[in-house]
């Protein structure tokens, strides 16, 4: 179940409109959720060799 940005109804998931205020419903959360996470990870992994590499090349 989807829920309605607008009216904030739940809609069967094979719909593609708001069966109550008639609104095109938000794609799939599922769908973002996992990019976001993906991007976070990426993020982390940048960071720490943004890190490591600032811990050998400055001077000590």
């Amino acid at each position: 179940m989807r829920q309605c940005l607008y009216c904030q109804q739940s809609s069967p998931d094979d719909q593609s409109d708001c069966s109550h205020c008639g609104m095109p419903l938000p794609a799939g959360q599922a769908i973002a959720r996992q990019r976001r996470l993906r991007r976070f990870h990426w993020f982390c992994i940048g960071l720490g060799l943004f890190c490591l590499a600032m811990a050998v090349w400055l001077p000590r």
